[in-house]
């Protein structure tokens, strides 16, 4: 097959997030598997610290209704095996920030993203070759267009013509709503903008043109795939989804296990595995030196993550009081809400030598958070896929999840299941529920035996990109195959 991986963020030419991650993991792993793999991505500020080299002979002038942009393309290097197609228009894209700056979302996103996705669709035209099996696979909401733009337009690429379009939400909380009249842009007949294509209450969806137009949907866990179908998840997209149920396949993400792996990381104090765990005693110790822990014995809780409600921060807020009544360190880093950060720095002050907090988001850091502590909390309102349990499990840090999303998906509750489970879940969102299970964790810790059988277990759990590549090939022929009878 040929994947056309449309996408508004790829490492290593631009990352705000996790989908940047994914954009260059999965199309790794898809063309290692032995497929053409082609990443089609906005050339961001500071993507020329890669190769590129411009293909003249593709730019194009786009008409955005009351305005005319030129689009001009690039090759570029993306360090491995598969290949990238960067989208150039500076006057959209060379900016500090991929979506915004620090006072939030840029008020042209609406022509940045419709100019890149119809950009995108014109560079999907020109790469199969003659009897490639095509699938194109747009994420989240800045490339929800191409789907629809590419099953109006189908004439207009011939070599699309029997293509397969698969759309991938990573997370409903961003939608890409916009006003009516931006609609003029995309260049879409107005029969377009109604209840069954894009429309959204009066404004323009571009997650929903996505959902609608797809010819299979993905997202990142099982659960979040149930979830979303709900009002308190779907985001006022639910009906959507239960109208598309029968074609959304959920796909959960993977990891990089030659950056996320005690054996060999580079980070962290010393190194060890399933069988050898001494140097996890000297990760904790060097982690307590970090932190400024007095009884590097004790049990220590770990917690890194942006700092916001959805986080599950407001549960931890409430919780700490008596979290920190339990024989603990707690080890926390993250940047976010400002009062939260507050809130974090006077709490180490008011247990010094057992709670630290790191005002920052270091990637070291984190390798250390994960290689010292014996627990790792994720006590998330709503989490569609999680990474940092998945790494959790690998360093042997035992997750406190909430049941939600991938963290439900990932994580078996050795409550429910002694035998087989790999951490603590709880479901109801609130600091009695958490402090139960953190509770149970940390009298656990002491029953060795018991305690080493669940390090072991999680540590020997595989979520590797090759696994996730494997679904999604899955994923693909089943929209070929839809394909194949939309064009019978």
């Amino acid at each position: 097959m040929h994947v056309i991986f449309i996408t508004p963020e790829a490492v290593p030419f631009s990352r705000v997030g996790g989908l940047g991650d994914v954009s260059f993991q999965l199309p790794r792993s898809l063309a290692r598997r032995g497929h053409q793999v082609t990443v089609v991505v906005p050339k961001h500020r500071g993507s020329d610290r890669m190769k590129l080299t411009e293909i003249p002979q593709w730019r194009s002038e786009l008409d955005l209704s009351l305005s005319r942009r030129e689009a001009r393309f690039f090759y570029g290097d993306t360090g491995d095996i598969h290949r990238a197609v960067l989208v150039g228009c500076d006057d959209l894209f060379d900016r500090p920030g991929v979506y915004g700056n620090e006072f939030g979302d840029y008020d042209d996103n609406a022509e940045r993203f419709i100019f890149f996705s119809r950009a995108a669709l014109l560079a999907a035209g020109k790469l199969p070759e003659p009897d490639e099996e095509v699938i194109v696979h747009c994420h989240d909401w800045p490339t929800g267009l191409v789907p629809m733009c590419l099953n109006n337009w189908r004439d207009a690429f011939p070599s699309l013509e029997t293509a397969a379009t698969v759309f991938t939400y990573h997370n409903l909380a961003s939608q890409g709503l916009f006003l009516h009249y931006d609609f003029a842009m995309t260049g879409l007949d107005w029969s377009c903008f109604t209840y069954e294509g894009l429309e959204f209450h009066g404004q323009m969806n571009l997650t929903k043109a996505g959902l609608m137009s797809a010819d299979i949907i993905t997202t990142v866990s099982r659960k979040y795939a149930a979830e979303s179908l709900t009002p308190a998840f779907g985001m006022g997209l639910e009906g959507v989804l239960r109208h598309r149920r029968d074609d959304i396949m959920p796909v959960l993400n993977g990891v990089d296990y030659g950056q996320w792996d005690p054996t060999t990381d580079r980070y962290i104090a010393a190194n060890y595995s399933e069988e050898d765990l001494s140097g996890k005693e000297e990760c904790r110790r060097n982690l307590a030196a970090v932190f400024g822990f007095n009884n590097s014995t004790m049990p220590t809780v770990g917690m890194v993550c942006r700092l916001l409600p959805r986080k599950g921060l407001d549960l931890v807020v409430k919780a700490l009081e008596r979290m920190m009544d339990l024989p603990i360190n707690a080890a926390f880093m993250g940047l976010g809400e400002i009062h939260y950060q507050d809130f974090l720095q006077d709490a180490a002050l008011r247990w010094p030598g057992r709670l630290g907090y790191k005002k920052a988001n270091d990637l070291g850091l984190t390798h250390h958070i994960l290689s010292g502590s014996d627990m790792f909390i994720m006590s998330s309102r709503f989490e569609p896929c999680g990474l940092e349990q998945l790494y959790a499990l690998r360093y042997g840090a035992v997750p406190v999840v909430r049941g939600t999303g991938g963290l439900d998906d990932t994580v078996i509750d050795v409550l429910d299941n002694p035998d087989q489970g790999t951490g603590y879940k709880f479901v109801d969102f609130s600091p009695e529920s958490f402090l139960e299970v953190l509770s149970r964790a940390v009298d656990d810790y002491g029953r060795k035996d018991i305690w080493r059988g669940l390090v072991v277990r999680g540590m020997k759990q595989n979520y590797s990109w090759d696994q996730a590549a494997r679904l999604y090939e899955d994923v693909y022929k089943k929209a070929l195959d839809l394909a194949q009878n939309r064009d019978s």
